[in-house]
C-alpha cells in the first residue's frame, strides 16, 4: 500500500470497509434465501435476472461515468446499488424482496466502471498488476474474518444472524463510499471527457457502442483474454450461487461451520502472497495463469467427488482454489486493463462488461437446472469451464510468442 499514490491509494485504503462485511454475508446469501422460502431454481433465476439487467447498466455505465465524472458517478451509484440493496436484503421475507434487490443491485456496474477508471487512469501500466495484487491482499485479509459470520449464526440462528450481517454491511459500506469520495480526485482524463460529454445526446449511445465493439473485435490480445475472463466469471457466478447450498444440503456440513472455508481460502492465499508470489517472475505471467487454472480445475474435481461429511476433501479443494485464484486473478485483470488504453477507457470498459455479462448471464439459470438434476452437476460444468479457459489461454500464449518472434525478426 505504501508504494501506491493518488487515487489508487485513496480507493484501496477504504476497500476493507466494503470487502469485510461483504465476506460475512456472501457465504450465507443463498442459504438465507432458501430459509426464507426461495427455491433453488428461483435463486438461479434471480441470479440470472441480476446479470441480464447488468447488461443494460453496463451499456450506459461508460456514458454516465463520462458525463458525471468518475467520483460523482462512483458515489451516487454505489449508494443506490449497494446501500439500498443491503437494506432490502436486511428486511426481506419473500422472493419479491430479492427480485427488487437484484434490480437495484444491477446498477453496481456504473460505480464499477467509474471505480476501475479512478483506480487505473492515473496509474502507470507497469504498476497496475501491483494495484490488483494489493486489492486481492485486502480481500484475503478480510476473508479471515468470515468465521465471525459462523459465530453469529451459531448464536442467533441463520436468519437473524444474516440480517445482522446485512445491517453491518449497510453502515460500513455507506461510510466507506463517503470517505473514499473525499480521499480521491477526478482524473485528468475524467475532467477532459466530462467537458466533452456535456453536449452528448443519448441518441448517439448505440453509434458509440458499435464503434467500441469494432475496436474490441480488432484488438486480438483483448479478445483472447476476454475468452479466459468470461469463462472464469461464468464458473465464479455458478460457484458463488450454489457452493454454500451444496455444502449444507448435499455434503451435510453445519450452517455455522461453512464460514470457516472462506477463512481457509484466505489463510492459504495469504501464505502464498507472502512467501511465493514475490519470488515469481512477472514476465512469466502466462505460465502462472495456466498453473492457476489447472489448480482450480483440480479443486473443483475434488468437490465433485467429495463424500458427505468429509472435511479433508473440501479443505484441500479450498486450498487449491485459493492457490489457483491468486495465480490467475491479478495477471488476468491487469492484462484486460492494459489492453484497454486511452480516453475511451470508460466506454470501452462498459462495452467489455456488456459482452462479459451477455455470456455469463445464463449461469444462474443453468446452475439452477443443473442442481435440480444432480447437485454435483454445476461443479462438473465449472470444471468444463476451466478446461475450456485453459485451452484458450494456451492458444493466446502461442499467438503472443509468435507475435514476439515476428517483431524480433525471428522466423516463426
Amino acid at each position: 500500500m505504501l508504494r501506491l499514490k493518488g487515487n489508487a491509494r485513496g480507493c484501496l485504503i477504504y476497500e476493507p470497509m466494503f470487502i469485510l462485511p461483504y465476506s460475512l454475508f456472501v457465504t450465507y446469501a443463498t442459504v438465507y434465501m432458501l430459509e426464507l422460502g426461495v427455491t433453488e431454481r428461483q435463486i438461479g433465476l434471480i441470479t440470472s435476472l441480476g446479470l441480464v439487467l447488468q447488461i443494460g447498466t453496463s451499456l450506459i455505465s461508460g456514458h454516465l461515468t463520462d458525463r458525471l465524472g468518475r467520483r460523482k458517478a462512483l458515489l451516487l451509484y454505489d449508494l443506490f446499488s449497494w446501500s439500498l440493496a443491503t437494506l432490502l436484503w436486511l428486511v426481506a421475507d419473500n422472493v419479491w424482496f430479492f427480485v427488487a434487490a437484484a434490480v437495484i443491485n444491477s446498477f453496481q456496474k456504473v460505480p464499477h466502471t467509474a471505480w476501475i477508471c479512478l483506480l487505473v487512469e492515473d496509474t502507470q501500466p507497469k504498476e497496475r498488476a501491483t494495484v490488483f495484487t494489493v486489492l486481492q491482499f485486502i480481500s484475503v485479509v478480510s476473508g479471515l474474518f468470515a468465521p465471525l459470520g459462523g459465530l453469529l449464526v451459531s448464536h442467533y440462528t441463520l436468519v437473524p444472524a444474516v440480517r445482522i450481517m446485512y445491517g453491518m454491511a449497510f453502515i460500513s459500506m455507506t461510510l466507506m463510499f463517503i470517505g473514499r469520495h473525499f480521499a480521491t480526485h477526478e482524473t485528468e482524463i475524467g475532467l477532459r471527457i466530462r467537458q466533452e460529454k456535456k453536449a452528448l445526446q443519448w441518441s448517439l449511445l448505440m453509434k458509440d457502442s458499435w464503434s467500441a465493439v469494432r475496436q474490441i473485435v480488432s484488438n486480438q490480445p483483448l479478445l483472447w483474454m476476454l475468452g479466459v475472463y468470461i469463462l472464469y466469471q461464468f464458473q465464479l457466478t455458478m460457484s458463488s450461487t450454489y457452493l454454500s447450498i451444496y455444502l449444507i444440503r448435499y455434503l451435510s456440513f453445519g450452517e455455522s461451520f461453512i464460514a470457516w472455508f472462506p477463512a481457509v481460502t484466505s489463510a492459504a492465499t495469504l501464505l502464498l502472497m507472502v512467501f511465493v508470489i514475490p519470488r515469481l517472475n512477472p514476465n512469466r505471467s502466462g505460465a502462472f495463469m495456466l498453473t492457476g487454472l489447472l489448480a482450480c480445475l483440480a479443486a473443483n474435481t475434488l468437490i465433485i467427488f467429495a463424500v458427505p461429511g468429509n472435511v479433508f476433501h473440501i479443505v484441500l479443494s479450498t486450498m487449491l482454489a485459493a492457490a489457483g485464484s491468486i495465480l490467475v486473478y491479478p495477471y488476468m485483470e491487469a492484462a484486460v486493463q492494459n489492453a484497454i488504453e486511452g480516453e475511451q477507457r470508460a466506454h470501452l470498459f462498459s462495452i467489455v462488461s456488456v459482452l462479459i455479462l451477455a455470456c455469463i448471464s445464463p449461469a444462474g439459470l443453468i446452475g439452477g437446472w443443473a442442481y435440480s438434476v444432480d447437485p454435483r452437476l454445476p461443479f462438473v460444468l465449472i470444471a468444463a469451464a476451466f478446461v475450456a479457459s485453459t485451452a484458450l489461454l494456451l492458444v493466446s500464449l502461442r499467438m503472443e510468442r509468435k507475435r514476439q518472434r515476428l517483431e524480433a525478426g525471428t522466423p516463426a
